[in-house]
């Protein structure tokens, strides 16, 4: 069998390349203003500017400029794997696992209504409260669940993961992408979520529906996995399928703390505006007190926390290669320059062609900015008033952006949180594409599909 790239070679390799394009790609850049504590692209305002082509020593410096860059991310996933790591030493989850695979035993159906159901909620998150860092936490549990439950790691992966993204995609309230595009498109926000609540349930249904079909063939026959191999060599196999534990009182309130600890999440990040610092505050809090609870002793409790901080060092180091990518394209002024030539690709097209290609060059641009926010404050400034030009509302515009955010985000290799993920699995990037690109073709058929109703048979505004 012929050995996969670590996802660091991928990482760094991509790195290379883009150097390669700083010195191709002409520089320019366009004029920016401050509107409500964002920093937007001043439409008609790009002009090239001195080419700044990146060399090797930008290269070598990129990797610790991306631990700079992204180091709340990366404090907040070396926290979150300390936090598990003391969790994991009560046998708490690991328990609790074994009870829900014995509940599906004596009870089947309860097998087929587990994934469907946690992929609602995640996808539920993903659409109103535009939840995505958070993924990083739940990998550690539907991991393990999926596993025990005679599935693989990619199953782990996809029920919050891609639920999470259909969510994401498909939102109907999602201030960090739905908000921040209609402020910006001067469009009044949350506005038309009838017709995106419509396309929320397609996602989600279609991602239900093609896990479901995933986890079914596994099931039959555990070599039908990419991972049947790779996750019988990290060892969650064995974590799975370990002895029988006890479910004793303090592993239940260990259990209990846990969840409170989720209910809290989703209170602070959708109520009390929490961000990653809280977050992480909030998991090793979780630590703390489940390690009280369990009543571990002190130096147990610090050796389970690095344990649990050294499981996700690889993760760390493929964000930080990640967030380096999007320095060497920023630094080398390339960014503005491909987003201003592919806006000009639409310019005289009928209107559900241009539509189409509006949503292809938000996903293309989504390469270079991935995130929401970052990217509704550098496109929608241009792409709203393109869209009167070209006799689109404003409304399908702020979709196009929607789609080609939120679906990208699965696959592309400059995601922190995408590649964090594949790297706390263990799964390797060229498998991921393997698997999901032919769930992205559904995926953008039916963005496809979504995006011609609102210019062919009503006015969206």
């Amino acid at each position: 069998m012929k050995k996969i790239p670590d996802t660091l070679v991928i990482a760094f390799s991509i790195l290379v390349v883009f150097m390669i394009l700083t010195w191709v790609i002409p520089a320019g850049e366009y004029q920016r203003v401050e509107k409500d504590g964002r920093m937007i692209v001043v439409p008609g305002s790009y002009q090239p500017t001195q080419q700044v082509p990146q060399n090797l020593g930008a290269v070598l410096l990129a990797p610790i400029r991306g631990f700079v860059s992204a180091s709340e991310i990366i404090g907040f996933v070396l926290l979150i794997g300390g936090a598990f790591g003391i969790i994991n030493a009560t046998g708490a989850i690991t328990a609790s696992l074994q009870s829900i695979i014995q509940a599906s035993a004596n009870k089947p159906y309860l097998k087929k209504v587990i994934i469907p159901l946690v992929m609602f909620v995640f996808s539920l998150a993903g659409a109103t409260f535009g939840m995505s860092e958070e993924n990083l936490v739940f990998i550690l549990i539907t991991v393990p669940l999926a596993i025990s439950l005679g599935y693989d790691s990619i199953v782990g992966v996809a029920i919050p993961f891609i639920a999470t993204g259909a969510g994401f995609a498909g939102a109907f309230s999602n201030p960090f992408t739905i908000g921040i595009a209609q402020k910006i498109a001067d469009v009044p926000i949350f506005s038309g979520w009838e017709y995106r609540l419509i396309v929320w349930f397609l996602m989600t249904v279609a991602a239900i529906i093609w896990v479901m079909a995933y986890a079914n063939r596994v099931e039959k026959n555990p070599q039908y996995s990419m991972m049947y191999e790779i996750d019988r060599t990290v060892g969650w196999t064995e974590s799975a399928h370990s002895a029988q534990l006890e479910f004793t009182f303090r592993r239940k309130l260990v259990l209990a703390i846990f969840f409170i600890g989720l209910i809290l999440l989703i209170v602070g990040v959708s109520i009390w505006d929490w961000h990653i610092n809280e977050i992480a505050a909030l998991f090793l809090g979780m630590g703390i007190a489940s390690a009280i609870a369990y009543r571990i002793k002190l130096d147990k409790m610090i050796d389970a926390f690095i344990h649990g901080a050294k499981d996700m060092v690889h993760a760390s180091l493929v964000i930080a290669l990640s967030k380096g990518i999007l320095l060497i394209a920023t630094d080398g002024k390339i960014i503005d320059t491909i987003l201003y030539g592919v806006a000009g690709l639409m310019d005289g097209l009928p209107k559900f062609v241009t539509v189409e290609m509006m949503f292809f060059v938000q996903s293309f641009l989504n390469f270079f900015v991935p995130s929401g926010s970052g990217q509704a404050a550098l496109t929608m400034p241009i792409m709203a008033p393109l869209s009167d030009l070209l006799g689109i509302t404003r409304q399908t515009a702020v979709l196009a952006f929607q789609f080609g955010d939120g679906l990208s985000n699965m696959f592309i290799p400059t995601s922190g949180v995408t590649m964090g993920i594949l790297a706390i699995a263990k799964i390797p990037y060229d498998i991921w594409i393997k698997w999901i690109w032919k769930l992205m073709l559904v995926f953008f058929l039916i963005a496809f599909l979504c995006l011609i109703p609102p210019v062919t048979m009503f006015e969206w505004t």
